[in-house]
């Protein structure tokens, strides 16, 4: 026995004489990694000039935790800091910017436009470039005009002449099918179930779209006028007149060089001096990135992009949710409320809605903030609307672009029901339950009339509750929030108007109401984005704990996706109600002009 014990202990100190050796091991390689970090600096040339491609869809903002080695696309908010910091780096001269694609809302335009200003107090130039403009709407040209220059290449297209929406109505087809939707609303401007109960435009909805289009189109001459030195009835006359050819473009003042991407890049790096090299935007933001997000933070920037959804994003080492988990946004506020050196919270909010529970679960942390000390300042992205106004309603400040679109307050809930669908093609369904309501989601049988007056009335109450939170939050009168509610959406202008927007603008005019609040001298602004990252040993978890499931599903997805006329089916799906009462604003197709 005696033996025995000596051999288990010689094993036990074999293996831990192992582990210290391991742990040494990474210690030292730690420090001769810091040392050459040190010595070589962040990698970056002494004289540069980034480049930025904006012509695919950006998203406003890390959807999920984050994991050092994943290669995730470059985010709105990761250039507003990048930009930030380039503009007090001496060795950034300027900036160029590819366009063009049709990817950028207006409201992402008007963000990223006050970025490319502060960039350019800092005695930095811009020059956009631009293969053709060829979608109709205003927000790549709007964010070319922030631009020392615009360059367009020869014989290209310019069709930038205003805004547009629309969208699909299935009820026709429902008929036909004997499909039953059954879609209870509140209140006439929620059109998010009119692609399921009616067969052409609601004058609602014409009328709420109408007034959105135009004031996109205001805000883009607005902004793009004076930038151009033109009037607005000369610029307006200009987009009159698209399509056209970049050189009738350049005529009117629209454009001011004909030249491709190689010109304006050799004219940039020119213009930055002898030996300038270009440095893309993402591996600038990767040498900086422990500059966005400091240690010796005052206020806490927690981002909320996507649609909202109760419970936790369960993510692997390589990709990230594709939402807003109430469980994790709650979680990341109450550690920003619990961090001392955190004096106000920036929430940045690009969101249509989701669920209701989640949404009030996000709230609730909201107001705990503001409740402990925390004052609380919405910057909203492209659209924050239902859900995603909801979770804002009680901040001390909201703030919104011109063009942002908000509001929405309103509930939608029902399902379609297919069981005559079913029988059409000889196909039999059928049921069994225990419990008079237990099949009231069931997707075969439409509601009975009791069930149909119990969600009626559930909508009702969501309703009025969601109205209060909004009068409550904006300190408004409760017959104001509700002639401004009704399901309508706003932009940010329009919003103004009716105190559910305090102020219009970026994350950089949120951040400065957020010092105010704070009492925070502007010039010892400090920020800490969250989520917080996690570590290499929590991702590592992650992966091994679901990377074979994962992989296994993305084979899958990726044959399905390229199935003819399956992308259609998905966001048709996508876009009815999930079971219970929802927060979700309508889908306003961008690329028809925002």
């Amino acid at each position: 026995m005696i033996a025995l014990l000596r051999w288990l202990r010689s094993i036990l100190a074999a293996v831990l004489n192992g582990v210290a050796k391991f742990v040494l091991l990474l210690v030292l390689v730690a420090g001769v990694l810091l040392v050459f970090s040190l010595a070589r600096g962040d990698g970056q040339p002494d004289n540069m000039v980034l480049t930025m491609d904006l012509r695919s869809s950006i998203a406003d903002s890390a959807t999920g935790p984050s994991f050092p080695l994943a290669n995730r696309p470059v985010t709105i908010m990761d250039l507003v800091f990048a930009l930030d910091a380039a503009g007090r780096d001496k060795r950034v001269k300027g900036a160029v910017i590819r366009l063009g694609g049709g990817a950028l809302s207006l409201a992402q335009a008007e963000e990223l436009t006050e970025v490319l200003k502060r960039f350019r107090a800092q005695g930095k130039f811009v020059i956009a470039q631009a293969t053709a403009f060829s979608g109709a709407g205003m927000g790549d040209y709007v964010l070319a005009t922030a631009a020392d220059q615009i360059w367009v290449q020869p014989k290209s297209d310019f069709a930038v002449s205003g805004a547009g929406a629309g969208t699909v109505f299935l009820r026709g087809l429902f008929d036909k099918i004997h499909a039953v939707p059954q879609m209870a609303k509140r209140s006439e401007y929620k059109s998010a179930a009119d692609m399921f109960m009616e067969k052409s435009m609601t004058a609602p909805d014409r009328e709420q779209l109408t007034a959105v289009m135009q004031s996109w189109y205001d805000s883009a001459l607005a902004a793009a006028a004076p930038a151009r030195r033109l009037s607005k009835a000369q610029l307006q006359a200009a987009f009159e007149a698209s399509p056209q050819f970049a050189e009738d473009a350049r005529a009117k003042g629209l454009l001011d060089r004909i030249g491709y991407d190689d010109d304006a890049l050799a004219a940039a790096t020119g213009r930055a001096g002898n030996g300038a090299k270009s440095v893309k935007i993402s591996d600038y933001i990767k040498s900086r990135d422990s500059d966005f997000s400091t240690a010796g933070a005052n206020i806490a920037v927690v981002e909320a992009a996507g649609e909202i959804a109760d419970g936790t994003a369960q993510n692997s080492l390589l990709s990230g949710s594709s939402g807003i988990a109430s469980d994790d946004l709650s979680a990341a506020i109450r550690q920003a409320t619990r961090d001392a050196n955190i004096k106000a919270i920036v929430l940045r909010v690009d969101s249509p809605g989701g669920s209701v529970t989640a949404s009030d679960q996000i709230l609730d942390a909201v107001k705990k903030a503001q409740k402990a000390g925390k004052p609380v300042v919405v910057s909203m992205g492209g659209v924050a609307a239902s859900g995603g106004y909801y979770i804002a309603a009680s901040a001390e400040r909201i703030v919104a672009q011109p063009a942002t679109l908000t509001g929405s307050i309103g509930v939608l809930t029902g399902k379609v029901s297919f069981g005559g669908t079913a029988d059409l093609i000889g196909v039999r369904m059928d049921e069994v339950a225990v419990g008079k309501n237990t099949l009231m989601d069931s997707p075969v049988t439409p509601y009975t009339p009791e069930q149909w007056a119990a969600l009626n009335h559930e909508a009702d109450v969501i309703y009025q509750d969601f109205l209060g939170k909004v009068a409550a939050g904006r300190h408004l009168p409760l017959a104001k929030v509700a002639d401004a509610a009704r399901g309508r959406v706003w932009t940010g202008a329009d919003a103004k108007a009716h105190g559910l927007v305090n102020e219009l603008g970026g994350f950089w005019t949120a951040a400065r109401l957020a010092a105010q609040l704070a009492r925070i001298d502007p010039a010892q602004m400090a920020f800490r984005i969250y989520p917080r990252p996690k570590g290499f040993l929590d991702g590592l978890a992650k992966l091994f704990g679901g990377a074979g499931d994962s992989v296994k599903a993305l084979e899958g997805l990726s044959t399905l996706m390229h199935l003819p006329g399956v992308q259609g089916v998905v966001e048709a799906v996508r876009d009815a109600p999930r079971r219970g009462i929802e927060l979700r604003a309508p889908n306003l197709p961008r690329s028809f002009g925002n």
